[in-house]
């Protein structure tokens, strides 16, 4: 049976994905949303203990009020709450789907390749987030399995020694926990200083943690090779070798620009590779293909969240329909 020509595929279920979704909904218009994952994929592999540093105001999309027990929502109380979403606005969506191309068919409609067949539309919006590529550092030994780009929970660590490579908010909560699970912490830090944007609830921990020593760091320090036992580190003051469990690179993520080649999204050249697209309407260079959400900053991953995001939606479907 042929696939019928939707209005609107969304490639990616995150929160922003969700907006879009419900705003075209609210239009009239028909809507596919393809997941190459779970539903909020880049929430689900969140640290299972996280807390978000946004209160769940500022998380609701849809009109769903966001109740949490406390200001700011656990993990599992936003997975709870996007299930919620999609059940209130009964979204059409399929999970393991992942995208594989991009083409326009000869009626000038878009044609979604995909591991579980090809979708047609007219319109493609691509709201893919950025968390589930991490930036990688480059060094010898950084596939070996020890190392992990991404963190789920202190309990494998209990005990271990543990090198976290980092100065972020992520990097500067997980040291702390993994200190209060009775890991053997260090911190390996590229530059002079804890990041200054630090949470301000996180920044005084960390730092009075270092100054006593609980959690040794290493600063304007990089590595230099992983190995099975031990790391080796390019300190200021030459080469340190440290014995060593595993490494956790919390080094920051970036957009699939994989998957923007499969799409044929043209990318900038400038420092920040983001993707051409008109600021206005979120259009891309090709006609009727739209980017949402954090993706929109390319490579400077800080810039956009969901709460500054939330409003794509309202943009690319005025684009599309214009009153």
């Amino acid at each position: 049976m042929e696939s019928p020509i939707y209005d609107i595929i969304i490639i990616g279920a995150g929160p922003i994905g969700l907006c879009c979704a419900i705003e075209a909904q609210k239009k009239g218009l028909s809507v596919l949303i393809l997941e190459k994952g779970v539903l909020v994929n880049s929430i689900y592999n969140f640290p299972t203990n996280m807390t978000f540093f946004s209160t769940s105001k500022l998380l609701e999309i849809g009109g769903v009020p966001f109740i949490s027990h406390n200001d700011k929502p656990t993990r599992a109380e936003a997975l709870e709450y996007y299930r919620r979403v999609v059940d209130t606005w009964d979204l059409n969506m399929i999970t393991f789907c992942e995208v594989q191309s991009l083409k326009r068919g000869k009626d000038d409609n878009y044609e979604v390749e995909t591991l579980k067949g090809v979708f047609k539309a007219k319109n493609v919006i691509v709201s893919t987030g950025f968390y589930d590529t991490a930036r990688l550092m480059n060094v010898p030994g950084e596939t070996l399995p020890k190392v992990k780009h991404f963190y789920d929970d202190a309990h494998p660590y209990v005990g271990k020694k543990v090198l976290v490579v980092g100065a972020a908010n992520s990097a500067c909560d997980i040291a702390l926990e993994l200190f209060h699970k009775n890991a053997e912490v260090t911190m390996v830090i590229r530059s002079t200083e804890i990041n200054p944007r630090v949470k301000y609830w996180i920044k005084p921990n960390i730092l009075n943690r270092i100054k006593e020593g609980s959690i040794k760091a290493y600063f304007k320090t990089n590595i230099k090779e992983i190995k099975n036992t031990s790391v080796v580190l390019q300190t200021p003051t030459g080469q340190v070798v440290l014995k060593n469990d595993f490494v956790l690179a919390m080094t920051g993520y970036q957009p699939d620009y994989s998957l923007f080649r499969k799409l044929g999204i043209p990318i900038s050249t400038e420092v920040y590779k983001e993707p051409l697209h008109n600021p206005t309407t979120l259009e891309t260079e090709l006609p009727n293909v739209y980017i949402a959400g954090v993706i929109k900053s390319g490579m400077k991953t800080s810039t956009y969240f969901i709460e500054n995001s939330r409003d794509d939606a309202l943009k690319i479907i005025d684009a599309i329909l214009p009153t």
